[in-house]
Order: C-alpha cells, then sequence, then structure tokens
C-alpha cells in the first residue's frame, strides 16, 4: 500500500472535470480532465488485471497500490475509491473505443440503443471492442448516474470519400457486410490536425496536412481542410505503415502461400502479422525504435535495415497521401516515435526532400520546441512535431455530449 493521498486543493471546479477511460484486456487507463483548461488534473493506469493488479496515479498526487486481483469492475471501483480520497468527482465518463463502423460518425451518449449497435459490430475489431463494451459496463456499474460518452477511433475517418474507402472488391461485400477501409487513431489525428494549425496561426480549414502517428502502432492521414479524406489503416489496425509488431501491407497472397508452403494455418498467418512482424520481426531483437537505434548505431545491420524500412514505407505512405490533398502545407509527427525520434524524423524528411521538405538539424534536434513545432528550413510545405492528447479530444467530445440539465 502507498502513502495517504492528499485531497485536492479546494479552488479546482470540479464540476468540469471528465474522467476518460481506455480499456485494454488486462489494464485501464484513465485520465482525470478539465477540458475548458485543457489540462489533466489526474492520470494513471491498473495494470496486470485479474492477477496482482496495481493501481497506479500520478498529477496532484502520485502513488500506487495493490489491489490484488481485482477485475475491470473492481479497478474501476478503486479507481472511485481514489477519486473520493482525493476529494475529485466529475461530470461525465468518456469511453475510448476502437471501431464504430459506418454506424458512428460521431461521438454519442452511451444508452440502450447505442450500446445495442455497438454490440452489433464487435466482428469489425475482435481484438478490441469486446474489451470497450466491458469497459463500459463496468463503468456504468462504478459510476451509477453519471452520464457516459462513446468516443470512436474510426469517426474522425468517416469523412472519406468513395475512392478512399471502398476496396477494388466485389461490390456486394460492401453492400452486404460493410466491408471497407475505416481508419484509426482518429482521436490523434484529429487533435494534432487541430494544434498543428494553431502552432501555425491559421485556421484547420485553411490547411492541407498530413499526420503521422508513429508509436508501436502507427498510422498516418490526409486531412483537408480540417477533415480526413484519407488514412493508411483499412478494415483494421494491421493494414498500412510498418509497425512495432504489426507488419502493414503485405501482398494478400501471402496467407495463402505460407499455408500451403509452411502448414500455417490462416490464425497462425494472422496471428504472425499483428504480433510478431514490423520491427520486430525485421529485426529479430526489438519492436522499441530506441533500442533499434542504438542498436544500429553499433553496427547491428538487421537494426538498421528495420529502421530503414519503416522510414522508407512512412514517407511513400506520406507522399501518396498527398494525391489526397492536392496541395500540401505541412507534415506532422506525433505519438511516441513522432515526437521523440530525430533520426526517425531526419530520414523520412531525406526521403521526402522533393517535396520540398528540408530539414533544420538545430530545429529538429529540439524536437521543435519553443518555435512552433517546426523543425523544417522551408516555409511552404514545412513539417513540425505536435505531441498528441488523445485524452482531451475525449474529454472535450464528452462534455459536448452530456445531456443538459439545466
Amino acid at each position: 500500500m502507498g502513502k495517504p493521498v492528499e485531497a485536492i486543493q479546494p479552488d479546482t471546479d470540479m464540476n468540469a472535470l471528465i474522467l476518460v477511460i481506455n480499456c485494454g484486456s488486462s489494464s485501464i487507463k484513465f485520465s482525470l480532465a478539465d477540458p475548458a483548461e485543457s489540462r489533466h488534473v489526474l492520470s494513471g493506469m491498473a495494470e496486470n488485471l485479474g492477477q496482482e493488479a496495481v493501481l497506479s496515479w500520478k498529477g496532484i498526487a502520485k502513488d500506487s497500490r495493490d489491489i490484488g486481483d481485482a477485475d475491470h469492475t473492481a479497478a474501476l471501483l478503486e479507481v472511485v475509491n481514489l477519486l473520493h480520497e482525493l476529494g475529485l468527482t466529475c461530470s461525465g465518463v468518456g469511453h475510448r473505443v476502437v471501431h464504430g463502423g459506418e454506424h458512428f460518425s460521431g461521438s454519442c451518449l452511451v444508452d440502450e440503443e447505442s450500446m445495442e449497435a455497438l454490440r452489433a459490430h464487435q466482428h469489425l475489431a475482435p481484438l478490441h471492442n469486446p474489451v470497450n463494451i466491458l469497459g463500459i459496463e463496468a463503468a456504468q456499474e462504478a459510476f451509477p448516474g453519471i452520464p457516459q460518452v462513446m468516443v470512436f477511433d474510426t469517426s474522425f475517418h468517416q469523412s472519406m470519400p468513395e475512392r478512399a474507402y471502398l476496396y477494388p472488391i466485389p461490390y456486394e461485400l460492401y453492400e452486404e457486410h460493410r466491408i471497407r477501409r475505416y481508419g484509426f487513431h482518429g482521436t490523434s489525428h484529429r487533435y494534432v490536425a487541430a494544434e498543428g494549425a494553431r502552432l501555425l496561426g491559421k485556421s484547420p480549414e485553411e490547411l492541407c496536412l498530413v499526420t503521422a502517428h508513429l508509436g508501436n502502432g502507427c498510422s498516418a492521414a490526409a486531412v483537408k481542410h480540417g477533415v480526413s479524406v484519407d488514412t493508411t489503416m483499412g478494415l483494421t489496425p494491421l493494414e498500412g505503415l510498418v509497425m512495432g509488431t504489426r507488419s502493414g501491407d503485405v501482398d494478400p497472397s501471402l496467407h495463402q502461400y505460407l499455408c500451403d508452403t509452411l502448414g500455417m494455418t490462416l490464425a497462425d498467418v494472422t496471428g504472425m502479422l499483428n504480433k510478431k512482424s514490423g520491427l520486430l520481426g525485421l529485426s529479430g531483437s526489438s519492436n522499441d525504435m530506441r533500442q533499434l537505434l542504438e542498436l544500429a548505431e553499433n553496427g547491428d545491420k538487421r537494426a538498421a535495415l528495420a529502421v530503414e524500412v519503416f522510414c522508407y514505407r512512412l514517407a511513400k505512405s506520406i507522399a501518396g497521401l498527398v494525391v489526397g490533398l492536392g496541395h500540401l502545407d505541412a507534415v506532422i509527427f506525433t505519438g511516441g516515435i513522432g515526437e521523440n525520434s530525430l533520426p526517425v524524423r531526419k530520414r523520412v524528411l531525406q526521403l521526402l526532400e522533393f517535396l520540398g521538405l528540408k530539414e533544420d538539424p538545430d530545429l529538429n534536434a529540439v524536437h521543435g520546441r519553443e518555435h512552433q513545432g517546426r523543425i523544417t528550413a522551408s516555409e511552404n510545405p514545412l513539417a513540425m512535431v505536435v505531441n498528441t492528447d488523445e485524452e482531451m479530444v475525449i474529454a472535450r467530445d464528452t462534455a459536448a455530449n452530456l445531456p443538459d440539465l439545466s
């Protein structure tokens, strides 16, 4: 058990706070945010649920405690207890949901109708949506009477035109089963596009941007005049860029080839492409870009190859996304790799110099800090680093969707 926590100072407007929940299979991330002030009061995580679970938090207080074999519901009740101990409350709960299909083009209140529609779309994200639903149900039990809102990774990309979201397969598969490209990381792309515009002193409607969310999962998006017109992920988060353990784009016949030649099952191949490929598969050592860059610097050829493939595929995708924009004002790097990896940004910009993007080594070295995020010498187009804040997008959407109780 940690030390007793201290209550928050009484001048905080607790009625304005939104609790954001991101539910995983064995963890829950949470953040208590003030969307009006764009600040996070408290954030934390419950990890290793169902075994020797631990709840940790930081913000107005920082500590951790063992919570035994707590499941999702029990862990959220521990979060409730923590908020009470800190003298905190919230006016709404916002949930990150991975896949909303075509039914959800925006965030919405949790009610019987929306939950029924969400359950009907579980098959589109079988690894994520069932856990997201579990988190909503657990939060309803833990926070009775407090309005709850769903915010979808896919909804930002519902503005894509048919030419961008349709697969060139029999059209009946789209008509009858809604098999199409949906895209993900929507809250991140939406946030950094708006924040990038703010840093440039412009409105999103004035700009044509490519946003690159680079972490263990990676995707890029073409954001034209504030709306998504194309993105690299598709029906599932496996399509697109090279990622930490995910392959990104491969020949669809690879499944059949590996089944025929190596006796692998369809599930084996899909599991390999999701969990044993990408940076990990190419390098044979790690899915962590920081480790790979260090290994490459020390002469590890496979680590260097993994980094080069990652950068090349990313640069190629960024260039391709410009087609959907018709014009490029800026490329925005975000996510753990995008915000922190100078060598990755440097290499990608080298590959994209033909677009007029030329790295400024001094600005790139400080990740664009104190320079409105800029890391290039060019004025138009330019490249920027913008720190993402997906939780703040969820908090703002939740506040906007709360019922008017006046």
